[in-house]
């Protein structure tokens, strides 16, 4: 996990941070952010163009202000302040998809989860482990392939390996150590 967090309340605000955004850039924005805003409470009351200066640099801020400020509502009204433990609860969470509630119940939660972003979609294809583009499908079937105690660290491996080394544009195949059991029909040669 390179997002760095001290708590899961932490960890759902800067993954929320996360979209359509570099880990490094969301860590260079929430030290202020959790300096100014420490809770969910604290969140929830925040003034729109206050939180928005602050997370500015992320991109989507607009939205991601409201999510944010929606979010912690619902954490201190419907779950005393806390972030909740299940898929169902996190979902319910405006801004939460499965993948960040996948994100949450493997890392906050240490619950076997498995998350799919753009480089583990891109990376099980190209390993053959799932034929689809659809991250719940590519979620089902990584499921059905590994053991529940693999599913979070099997998700990490291939998130941080198609982000370092199986690039969509430039792949480093000569760096790669699946290079042998890696079947994708564009790689490089060694």
């Amino acid at each position: 996990m390179e997002l760095t967090h001290r708590s899961p309340w932490e960890l759902l605000a800067a993954t929320i941070l996360s979209a359509q955004c570099t880990d490094r850039r969301v860590n260079q924005v929430t030290p202020a952010l959790f300096a100014r805003f420490r809770t969910p409470i604290e969140i929830a009351q925040a003034k729109p163009a206050e939180l928005e200066a602050l997370i500015k640099p992320t991109g989507f801020y607009k939205s991601k202000a409201k999510h944010l400020i929606g979010c912690g509502r619902m954490l201190s009204e419907r779950f005393c302040g806390q972030v909740p433990a299940t898929m169902e609860e996190l979902t319910s969470l405006p801004g939460v998809g499965r993948k960040t509630a996948n994100v949450m119940l493997g890392t906050a939660f240490n619950q076997p989860a498995v998350v799919v972003d753009t480089h583990v979609k891109r990376v099980a294809n190209r390993l053959n482990l799932t034929k689809s583009d659809d991250p719940e499908r590519i979620e089902r079937d990584l499921q059905q392939a590994f053991s529940r105690n693999q599913w979070t660290g099997l998700a990490q491996r291939l998130l941080l390996h198609g982000r370092y080394v199986c690039l969509a544009r430039s792949p480093k195949c000569e760096n790669c150590v699946l290079y042998d059991v890696c079947h994708w029909k564009g790689k490089h040669p060694r």
